[in-house]
């Protein structure tokens, strides 16, 4: 009877506070301002190259990269379907997020994929900065969230993104990666 009692009660609680489930994901709803994520960007010898920032807005996911110890130059930046980074290529990280089965590139007539971002442009001094906002991403909850079961990395190409081949954007290497985690 007490146990009995007591689920009513915390159910009660929930209700009133709030914090109901998002569709029976064990997610909370709540103020979606609130969600966050980070990354850290290692290079194949787990040197640090960067990290990134990720923030649920009304608009969508706002993201804010920094790069550091890198060669001169434009360079590609994607999100990747699977939160592993393993050394030395880090092909475990998969392809581009592409939760709405697109062709690569906002160029391309036919994209872009979730996982295209904007190339950051890295310096003389081997520093980058970019930041952008990707329209409707949702990192939890909704029909295609960037943090599904598997996670998701993001990672810094070698190349510029030419924002049309598929599916890569003849980016080139994988320079560095990172898995992104919940804040």
């Amino acid at each position: 009877m007490n146990r009995l009692v007591l689920g009513v009660a915390t159910t009660c609680i929930v209700a009133l506070s709030g914090c109901a489930m998002d569709g029976g994901t064990g997610r909370p709803q709540g103020d979606m301002a609130a969600a966050g994520a980070s990354v850290m960007l290692l290079d194949a010898s787990g040197a640090q190259k960067g990290t990134a920032s990720l923030r649920q807005t009304a608009a969508g996911l706002q993201m804010t990269v920094t790069a550091m110890g890198m060669t001169l130059g434009p360079k590609g930046l994607h999100f990747h379907m699977t939160g592993r980074c393993d050394a030395p290529d880090f092909t475990t990280a998969g392809g581009h997020w592409n939760p709405t089965a697109m062709k690569h590139g906002k160029d391309s007539g036919v994209g872009p994929h979730g996982g295209d971002l904007p190339n950051i442009e890295i310096s003389a001094d081997g520093t980058g900065r970019a930041e952008t906002t990707l329209a409707g991403a949702m990192l939890t909850g909704g029909a295609t969230p960037l943090m599904d079961a598997d996670g998701a990395a993001l990672i810094i190409h070698a190349a510029a993104d030419d924002y049309r081949t598929d599916p890569s954007g003849n980016s080139g290497a994988r320079l560095a990666c990172g898995v992104v985690t919940p804040t």
